[in-house]
């Protein structure tokens, strides 16, 4: 083989974790409960949303907005006394338990099976009665505890370890929004950083395996239906290259208002009762502006179709981060990606709709999904899996790729320049729990400082 010259960089070896049969074996294995779970989860916010708003198809945010805004206020405070509560006992029970999957794929630290499944649990219960925050963390974290507890099982190396864990995380992601491709490269480029084939094909066999597993429960079409095929038009495209870079900047100021909540949420004591105190603002500002109940998706969904005025859309652009922070703050555990999508959505469709009272030709859905993959690049850096995410997530897009690239790639360009962060590795905490929970008693050093080490690297490289 030596005589045919350097061998392709992708194509080399397994690095540090061999592709050995009973790894793949574990890749199944993991594929299958990441499934499982994400299907779980799923029947949980769906009977939540269901027995608090009455909804049972269309859009949540109709069911929302058919109920009286007292009803929502109710709804909240109760999600924030039930959960505040039952996060209280959980952090009380299990101390130095660790739920951070993000630290466990970059560092190696371990999950507590317990406390994940716990708080798992617990998250997508207050999503369905209207929190602000992501219901893909949940998943996401128990595709992870799968790896990590089927690899101990297995008595993988660590490195196939990490493989592994990093592999269920995105493979949970991918059974809960039908994304197969778009979770393997969030596994390729979040979970473990590169894009070799060691990685991408454990990656893509397990997102695929754990997408079609949830099939038994979750359904087969996009999660945004109906969204028009956009063209490409000359306005959108210098839009795109000139808005990409102020996207960039924006997401700067979001990633640092996450890490700042995520590391001084409410703690102890006031932990039982910041939940509900939250929670309850939240209700009373979704009388007026429902939308901004549960993750995001119908907002982005009514942008993405076209939706909305400039005041509405400013007023959530606005809105959206900042009751997701005071969500997160208050000590709730969740993710982040679908509010942030929606908010990169609503900020594009706001942007658009202005550029195009001096230059109209585009629809205001077409800049709201550049926005919307522009925003998610940047927060998370990782611009190949917005870019595919969105296009999975809607079933459309493709018309418009040029500017939708152009855009996504100096959104991340100048977030990583500025400051290198996303809002996954802003969350790590000395404690494991990716801004989520307690800090637990030990490792305060790595363990604490993953994400810093992973933006070191980064500045080392450039």
């Amino acid at each position: 083989m030596s005589t045919l010259g350097p061998r392709q960089p992708n194509a080399g070896g397994d690095r540090d974790a061999a592709l050995t049969p009973r790894f793949w074996a574990m890749v199944g294995a993991t594929g299958v409960a990441a499934g499982l779970f994400g299907a779980l989860l799923m029947a949980l916010l769906f009977a939540a949303e269901h027995l608090t708003y009455g909804y049972g198809s269309g859009s949540f945010q109709a069911a929302v907005e058919r109920v009286p805004g007292l009803r929502r206020v109710i709804a909240l405070l109760v999600a924030g006394a039930v959960g505040g509560v039952l996060w209280y006992v959980l952090r009380r029970v299990t101390p130095g338990e660790r739920t951070g999957v993000d630290e466990a794929a970059w560092s190696g630290a371990p999950l507590s099976a317990r406390r994940s499944l716990a708080s798992s649990l617990i998250a997508e219960l207050v999503i369905g009665m209207g929190a602000s925050i992501g219901r893909e963390a949940a998943p996401k974290l128990m595709g992870g505890v799968a790896g990590s507890v089927l690899s101990s099982w297995a008595r993988l190396s660590p490195a196939q370890r990490r493989l592994l864990v990093g592999c269920g995380a995105g493979a949970g992601l991918a059974a809960v929004y039908n994304v197969p491709l778009g979770g393997a490269l969030f596994t390729a480029e979040v979970m473990c950083g590169s894009l070799s084939l060691s990685v991408l094909l454990p990656a893509l066999a397990c997102s695929l395996i754990a997408t079609a597993t949830s099939w038994v429960y979750l359904p087969v079409h996009a999660t945004y239906l109906d969204i028009p095929a956009y063209a490409l038009s000359a306005p959108l495209m210098v839009w795109a290259l000139l808005t990409g870079p102020v996207v960039g900047g924006i997401s700067v100021g979001y990633i640092r208002l996450i890490g700042w909540v995520s590391h001084h949420r409410v703690r102890g004591t006031p932990a039982l009762f910041a939940p509900l105190v939250a929670f309850g603002l939240l209700g009373l500002v979704a009388i007026a502006y429902p939308q901004l109940l549960g993750n995001g998706k119908d907002l982005a969904h009514m942008v993405f179709v076209g939706g909305g005025t400039l005041a509405l859309l400013a007023a959530l652009w606005v809105l959206k981060p900042l009751v997701t922070a005071l969500c997160l703050g208050s000590g709730a555990s969740g993710g982040l990606f679908t509010p942030t999508l929606s908010t990169g959505a609503a900020l594009g469709a706001l942007l658009g709709q202005a550029w195009s009272l001096a230059w109209p030709g585009s629809p205001m859905g077409a800049y709201a999904m550049v926005g919307a993959s522009a925003m998610i690049g940047a927060a998370i850096q990782a611009p190949l899996s917005s870019i595919v995410l969105v296009m999975e997530l809607t079933h459309s897009g493709f018309g418009i790729a040029v500017p939708i690239i152009a855009a996504t790639a100096l959104a991340t360009l100048v977030s990583r320049r500025l400051d290198g962060h996303s809002i996954y590795s802003v969350r790590v905490s000395p404690g494991g729990d990716d801004g989520a929970g307690e800090r637990g008693p030990a490792a305060p050093t790595a363990a604490a400082s993953a994400g810093e080490a992973r933006s070191a690297r980064d500045r080392a490289g450039r």
